[in-house]
């Protein structure tokens, strides 16, 4: 036999496997986690999934539209002191991209703000009147049927 080694940690090759007298082994499903793929591109899912989500363009209202949301907001000025409870759907900007979605928010309304140009609910809720497409509620059917 030759005292030569036929390739390094010969002299190791066949000892037993060390077990350590202090700690427990590691479960097999944690030694597995440590071998799981991981996301070398963190955030990069997050802005394929952002740059996929879609998004509306804010419609451009006709002067008839235009000319009954004038009315609109002049009969809800009238009934303010009555607390009317209305419907509003209107264009809502996304934070992060260009367009945005159309959201309805149904309150009563606090506020006309003529400076600022916004609708104030009573629960906190401002929306910009050059975004609302349309109001609705009692105070206008019953305002249109007089």
């Amino acid at each position: 036999m030759s005292t030569e080694k036929s390739f390094p940690y010969e002299d190791i090759l066949h000892l037993p496997h060390h077990t350590s007298r202090t700690r427990t082994p590691m479960p097999m499903s944690d030694r597995a986690a440590q071998f799981s793929p991981f996301s070398a591109l963190t955030g990069y899912d997050d802005a394929v999934t952002e740059t996929a989500r879609l998004t509306d363009e804010k419609t451009e209202l006709n002067e008839e539209v235009l000319t009954m949301l004038n009315r609109k907001y002049q009969i809800l000025a009238e009934h303010l002191g009555e607390e009317p409870e209305i419907t509003i759907t209107y264009f809502k900007p996304d934070e992060r991209k260009s367009g945005g979605s159309y959201a309805v928010v149904e309150g009563v309304v606090r506020r006309l703000d003529p400076v600022e140009h916004t609708i104030v609910m009573k629960d906190g809720i401002t929306i910009p009147m050059e975004d609302a497409v349309d109001l609705d509620g009692t105070i206008f059917r019953e305002a249109y049927h007089q």
